[in-house]
């Protein structure tokens, strides 16, 4: 198939492209103008816009493709700086989604997947995980977001033929990753003590391989049609887990301090970083049943293999 994916030079879209063009699809990469891109070679095109919001040219983009991955978004920032972010973030992920939307349903594209995120559900889970028929209940203005750009695609999707699927993954981690995850592989790599190590409740991950993997069934699986997923490795680490099993991998004795949640929420808040330790200690489970029993799709890759693979690459990323 032709499929064209935006946010292609991301840290999941560089994984996504290399997975499509193995399964034999041709790709079309759509990036920020000025970018860089490691896919210079056929299969794969290039195409660049300064502004997903205002691009006028979809159609062009859009000739001959079947199916579109919509990966671009304005992503969530641990320390905002706008004075209205939720504005930002409707414009580059509510309008600038459908708007897209919109050109592949005119374009007779097949099949559109929109990449959402978790944080539609919620920031946290008590009883039991999140399911994909759960109530959406976002907390701030990138969630906010991403389930207006969800509302917004079901509409375009009653206009015309093409099918529609939404993805919502928790953190995704993998070669390549930064970020907090890099952060905290470097600093159990120094040696750092943390205090994380009385933080035992269980947190939902996928790894970037995982993902794809799953991405690629919805392309092309029938009973994928307009349907909202969960997606997960499976298997959940607390952050006292994460951060042993990185030390482990890393062949160095994890230095924990068991810290109480609520003395380490206490302290974080006092100095503006009460959302990472919320990140740190809260749960955040899914349920990816749905997965197997609609799609028959079980994580290809094991929790373990993923985490060992991530911490080597960014360890020899130091070296």
């Amino acid at each position: 198939m032709r499929v064209l994916v935006t946010g292609a030079s991301g840290f999941v879209g560089r994984h996504l492209v290399r997975r499509l063009i193995a399964d034999g699809h041709a790709v079309t990469c759509v990036m920020r103008r000025g970018g860089r891109s490691d896919f210079n070679a056929k299969p794969v095109s290039l195409a660049w816009i300064d502004d997903i919001a205002d691009e006028a040219d979809w159609a062009t983009k859009l000739q001959g493709v079947e199916v579109v991955v919509h990966l671009a978004a304005r992503v969530h920032v641990m320390r905002e700086t706008s004075a209205d972010p939720l504005a930002h973030f409707r414009r580059a992920n509510v309008l600038g989604s459908r708007r897209l939307a919109e050109a592949a349903v005119m374009a007779g594209v097949r099949r559109f997947v929109f990449f959402s995120s978790i944080k539609v559900n919620g920031e946290r889970t008590d009883e039991r995980p999140f399911r994909a028929g759960d109530p959406p209940a976002p907390d701030g203005p990138y969630a906010v977001s991403k389930f207006e750009a969800e509302q917004q695609l079901w509409q375009v999707a009653d206009k015309g033929a093409t099918e529609f699927v939404v993805v919502r993954p928790p953190l995704v981690y993998g070669p390549g990753v930064g970020g907090n995850f890099q952060r905290l592989v470097n600093w159990v790599r120094r040696g750092i003590p943390l205090p994380l190590g009385a933080l035992y409740r269980p947190r939902s991950m996928v790894s970037a391989n995982n993902l794809v993997d799953f991405t690629a069934l919805c392309l092309v699986h029938p009973r994928a049609a307009d349907q909202v997923f969960l997606v997960s490795d499976g298997a959940d680490w607390s952050t006292t887990e994460l951060v042993t099993a990185i030390a482990t991998a890393l062949k160095r004795r994890p230095l924990l301090v068991a810290v109480p949640p609520r003395a380490l929420k206490l302290a974080a808040n006092l100095v503006g970083r009460g959302e990472v330790a919320d990140r740190l200690c809260d749960a955040l489970q899914v349920d990816i049943r749905k997965n197997h029993e609609l799609l028959c799709w079980r994580p290809a890759e094991s929790r373990t293999c993923a985490l060992e693979d991530t911490v080597r690459a960014l360890d020899e990323g130091q070296c």
